[in-house]
């Protein structure tokens, strides 16, 4: 039997001679747990978030997206993009054409995105699962159809269910400098048939037409801004991307979905490592509880110290039984929060207790949870490693003081 260990267990549990060494290791213990509990719901909630976001633009961009290095457009029709096209791990693939407009809706205007899509376009991505007013529909047979984001279309004031056109104002390609405003912008209109909520950086900006439509608007024939490509299940989009480029060539940018948005996929990574390193501090401060317990447990067994000392234990051997308090302390408290953070994530996962603001337009209704047990992991070990550093100046400066006078043979 681990000497250390059991007597260890022993101080934890027995009642000490001054009850506030029993108030304060019990709150060193809930002071663990709980940080623990917290950092294992952030880390969770963060997932959660990040694992949505994810989702819905994989809803809205493609796996790969293939642009021109240089202008706005490109040649559907060359070889390099054929060639690139009869890859067998491409699913589906559209050519897609997007620009700056102004548009008009009942007397509100706002600048905008619109972006000509193929009818093959919702199997691409999916969107017509993010529609949250009206329908996804392109073309009802008579006439051309908008999809509206949803911030863009709360600026316009977009209301499908009125039978009023957005219309659509852009710079003339071949016109001719003119001091008249009528003759340098070219103008349409389209019908608005739902409205979409993805991100607000698209939906503030995006409003989505038929591919035909924006080449007649925007004076193209056969051009397109980009090819979006959507790849069979089981393939590495960084492999294919990476195959796709060598074959393009520099003429051709090729980028991932991560790529995409790289920027916004990193803040979202570092915001989650600054709120881990918050908690952290957090929890390294609560540590201090430990070191009072610790603290006062050794001046309260001073004596058992000397009559351990007495019969042939070693100060090492002595520290060790400390020691093993300050762990049955971190790792009891840490196991503990695993379990209470475990609980309730499971429980927001299921039930969706915790309820997102009912007076915002968002596409879920209570705050996503994910569970990763790399983040379990790293909790215990963050926790574990705070609790055995916070355990070792006390016990050291303490059994040092008491010690002072026994000499260090080892453990018998």
């Amino acid at each position: 039997m681990n000497l250390s260990a059991f007597v260890a267990r022993r101080y934890l549990f027995s009642k000490k001679s001054h009850n506030i060494i029993n108030v304060i290791s019990a709150i060193s213990l809930v002071g663990v747990a709980v940080c623990t509990m917290a950092l294992v719901i952030v880390l969770s909630v963060f997932n959660g978030f990040d694992s949505l976001i994810k989702s819905m633009f994989s809803n809205f961009d493609p796996d790969i997206k293939i642009t021109p290095a240089q202008g706005k457009v490109l040649d559907p029709q060359s070889d390099k993009i054929k060639s690139v096209l009869q890859l067998t791990c491409i699913d589906v693939s559209c050519e897609t054409l997007e620009e700056n407009v102004l548009l008009e809706y009942d007397k509100h205007m706002n600048p905008g995105i619109i972006k000509g899509v193929p009818e093959q376009y919702r199997q691409l991505t999916g969107i017509d699962t993010l529609v949250i007013n009206g329908t996804f529909t392109l073309d009802d047979g008579h006439r051309p159809m908008a999809v509206v984001g949803s911030g863009l279309a709360y600026y316009l004031s977009v209301n499908v269910n009125f039978v009023s056109p957005i219309f659509i104002y852009v710079p003339k390609r071949n016109g001719r400098i003119s001091m008249n405003p009528e003759r340098a912008f070219s103008k349409s209109y389209i019908y608005p048939s739902g409205v979409f909520a993805v991100q607000q950086e698209i939906d503030t900006r995006y409003m989505l037409v038929p591919l035909d439509f924006a080449r007649k608007v925007l004076e193209y024939s056969t051009q397109a801004s980009a090819i979006e490509i959507k790849l069979k299940p089981g393939n590495d989009a960084d492999k294919i991307r990476a195959e796709m480029a060598q074959m393009l060539g520099p003429e051709y940018v090729v980028r991932t979905q991560y790529q995409q948005h790289e920027l916004l996929y990193k803040v979202m990574k570092s915001e989650k490592f600054a709120i881990y390193l918050i908690l952290t501090f957090i929890l390294l401060i609560g540590s201090f509880n430990m070191i009072g317990s610790l603290a006062m447990l050794i001046i309260d067994k001073k004596d058992d110290i000397k009559t351990l000392s007495h019969i042939g234990l070693s100060k090492q051997g002595i520290r060790r039984i400390f020691a093993s308090e300050g762990r049955l302390i971190s790792i009891g408290g840490a196991l503990a929060g695993l379990l209470l953070g475990f609980v309730v994530c499971w429980l927001q996962q299921t039930y969706g207790f915790l309820k997102l603001d009912s007076m915002g337009s968002f596409v879920i209704s209570d705050y996503p949870v994910k569970m990763m047990w790399t983040d379990f992991v790293l909790v215990l070990v963050t926790v574990v490693g705070i609790g055995l550093l916070a355990s070792w100046y006390p016990i050291r400066l303490f059994t040092k003081r008491y010690l002072s006078d026994f000499p260090d043979e080892a453990e018998q």
